[in-house]
């Protein structure tokens, strides 16, 4: 199935950032916004409490399920944004790569900032997405 996401990468922009610079999708695609997606098991409960690699690897399957539910995949994601609730940057770098990882060669364009504090009792790390999928 043809994908709907184009991922631009700038040749006057620095190489150092480990993400596309912009991305596009045609006018006809439909736009999946997604909730900031939370490390949150089942029950409710917050997972891996002081893990931001392992609250990354949660909070990411669980958007994989909302992407699923709506039609998408990781695939089809257009941007992200990465919240950490850290003042370090090598915690922000942590969450980082475990996103960058999950998404591949899909490297698609994001932010990752550092936050005060999450929603969630224990939350370290939440992920915003948005999709654009061609409906057949």
């Amino acid at each position: 199935m043809p994908r709907a996401v184009t991922l631009i990468r700038s040749a006057t922009l620095s190489d150092v950032a480990e993400y596309a610079y912009a991305a596009t999708a045609p006018a006809e695609a439909r736009l999946i916004f997604l909730a900031g997606a939370c490390p949150l098991n089942e029950d409710g409960s917050t997972a891996a409490a002081g893990d931001y690699a392992g609250q990354a690897a949660k909070a990411l399957e669980n958007m994989r399920t909302a992407l699923e539910d709506a039609g998408a995949s990781l695939r089809d994601v257009i941007s992200t944004r990465v919240l950490v609730a850290s003042t370090r940057q090598e915690d922000l770098v942590t969450a980082w790569k475990v996103v960058r990882e999950a998404f591949g060669d899909h490297d698609v364009p994001s932010t990752l900032m550092g936050v005060t504090v999450l929603g969630y009792q224990d939350q370290l790390v939440e992920i915003e997405s948005v999709a654009a999928v061609l409906d057949s």
